[in-house]
């Protein structure tokens, strides 16, 4: 007997229909009842892997429809429950806006005579989550080998929690690094950078701590899109301080 998890909608997960395109802290509201661990870059990470392409303001923020918000769901889904890696996953669902009608997931066989009593004894729990992923994952996503992963982590480039399992976004850090080391960048040489993030992210926080502690409710909702979107500055910032260093005498915005 084969089963076929679908991916799709929990109960007590809301699918009725929205009023509009919905920001990056909308999605992280709605999708937080069933995955508390979720985090604003942890959806902007599942968007620079190519599993979801929300629309964007005239501003640049972000703007996710009903179909991304599902989508999202679904991915989240098939990785905590299923521990599919998030190529596995892309190349199940398709390319965003291709997947109207959720397929079902890469059939499992049932156990079948022994098999089946071992599988219902406790084994440890999956190294991935909605939100996180194990060593071994990140090693192969990122194509990287043990031992420059254990020297990133000795110059605090990155890190595991205490369970062992790593952000999504540190696979994201693991290869810029990766393509950085190919040009002769060492680790050591990026602490400085790892050191200015941190600095960021905390001015950030200053900003928005007030914001989600105010007493009225819409603007404590806005908080993660204000947190977005200082950060989207803060990287544009550093690009730009970049650019002018790369080429002082450019005159033009492109």
């Amino acid at each position: 007997m084969q089963h076929k998890p679908s991916g799709g909608a929990r109960p007590g997960t809301a699918t009725g229909p929205r009023s509009g395109p919905m920001s990056i802290g909308a999605v992280l509201k709605e999708l937080r009842a069933e995955f508390p661990e979720l985090t604003v870059a942890g959806i902007r990470f599942l968007e620079a892997e190519g599993l979801v392409e929300p629309a964007r303001s005239p501003s640049g923020g972000r703007r996710f429809r009903e179909a991304d918000v599902a989508r999202l769901g679904r991915v989240l889904r098939l990785q905590r429950d299923h521990c599919l890696s998030l190529r596995a996953i892309k190349e199940h669902l398709g390319a965003p806006g291709r997947d109207s009608a959720a397929p079902p997931a890469p059939s499992v066989a049932a156990p079948r005579g022994a098999e089946a009593g071992r599988a219902s004894e406790p084994g440890p729990a999956p190294v991935a989550s909605a939100v996180r992923t194990g060593r071994r994952e990140l090693l192969g996503s990122a194509g990287v080998r043990e031992e420059e992963l254990a020297e990133w982590e000795e110059y605090g480039l990155l890190g595991p929690a205490a369970d062992g399992t790593y952000r999504l976004a540190d696979v994201a850090v693991a290869r810029l690094v990766a393509r950085l080391g190919r040009h002769g960048v060492e680790a050591r040489h990026l602490r400085s950078v790892k050191a200015a993030a941190d600095r960021q992210l905390a001015l950030a926080e200053q900003r928005v701590a007030p914001l989600r502690r105010h007493p009225d409710q819409r603007t404590r909702s806005g908080a993660e899109s204000t947190a977005e979107e200082l950060a989207d500055l803060s990287v544009r910032l550093y690009g730009a301080f970049m650019a002018s260093g790369t080429h002082p005498d450019r005159t033009r915005c492109d």
